[in-house]
């Protein structure tokens, strides 16, 4: 085995995580799932990151001078190896992931906020890999972000840049998680549109979001499906989310002139209800001619985003 064309690829959330082999090529030689236990706190699923990766490692016979990428959530320090914190994953703060896992492992360890992962794993991996001006925009949970500029990842000081669902689209918005006023993220994110079709079903006007949900919780799902069966409250809903998320794409767009955005992430499945409200505004926004050069595309990514953007971090750092 050529141990430069290949690397081991750790993709880390709250529930699962999961290990793989993956080559220069982006073919996945072997993977291994394991639950997070994320209750059991930062030292036990560090441990039990290093055992996936062992069973991976046993499974194909990689060498050891393969390194490791990771690909994890919540803010944290690519430069320093250090996490801050992680919603998802009680106990998370300043956590030396990197010097904890080399340390177990033997191996070089890279770690990576998940969109900034997922931006180096587009362009690595994606359908229009090896473009060298991309933004990826991951809507999920929240809204991240991560930018590729002449073929390098832009992260910034403390490598923790690319936050697009964090722009400023509107001062005078709604709160945000992150204690930010109109973010992105406030507008079109899982959390933000759950939070709407719970005031409209408050308020009596979402009667057609209660069906759509069948019994099941309120969330983006039931909104999308009611504004595709023609519900008007739910369809202004997308449009304003979808205006945001232009908006917040048009700045980009002026800042790091992309050749393509790149959108992933469960919220996706919510389509053009959606889309166009958000390239209408990103029309809207930014300059013209940047803004006819640009091209937004899905990603062909997404089940594996994690484990590409995780395999692109070793790659990258060659």
């Amino acid at each position: 085995m050529d141990a430069s064309r290949l690397a081991l690829a750790v993709d880390l959330g709250g529930t699962n995580l999961r290990g793989a082999l993956v080559d220069v090529d982006g073919a996945i030689l072997h993977e291994q799932r394991s639950a997070t236990h994320a209750e059991q706190g930062p030292d036990a699923v560090i441990a039990r990151i290093a055992d996936t990766l062992a069973q991976v490692v046993s499974a194909t016979g990689a060498p050891r001078d393969v390194a490791v990428g990771v690909a994890a959530p919540g803010p944290l320090n690519p430069r320093t190896g250090v996490v801050y914190f992680c919603p998802n994953l009680p106990g998370w703060k300043d956590t030396p992931l990197r010097a904890q896992l080399e340390s177990l492992t033997g191996r070089r360890v890279l770690i990576g906020n998940d969109a900034n992962a997922a931006a180096l794993g587009e362009y690595y991996f994606g359908t229009r890999k090896g473009v060298p001006n991309l933004v990826f925009v991951g809507l999920g949970t929240g809204v991240g972000g991560g930018v590729v500029s002449e073929g390098r990842l832009i992260d910034g000081a403390l490598g923790m840049g690319g936050e697009l669902g964090h722009t400023t689209v509107n001062i005078d918005g709604p709160r945000c998680h992150c204690g930010g006023v109109g973010c992105v993220e406030a507008y079109c994110s899982a959390w933000a549109l759950t939070a709407e079709a719970e005031l409209l079903v408050g308020s009596r006007r979402g009667d057609a979001i209660l069906a759509a949900a069948g019994g099941e919780p309120l969330g983006p799902r039931a909104v999308g499906l009611a504004a595709r069966n023609g519900d008007i409250n739910s369809i202004r809903l997308l449009e304003r989310a979808g205006t945001a998320l232009g908006a917040g794409l048009a700045n980009f767009v002026n800042i790091f002139n992309p050749d393509v955005i790149v959108i992933g992430g469960g919220l996706a499945e919510l389509g053009e209800p959606l889309f166009e409200p958000t390239r209408r505004a990103l029309r809207a926004f930014a300059l013209p001619v940047m803004a006819e050069h640009v091209e937004v595309t899905g990603s062909a990514l997404d089940a594996k985003s994690g484990i590409y953007g995780a395999a692109a971090l070793v790659f990258h750092a060659r």
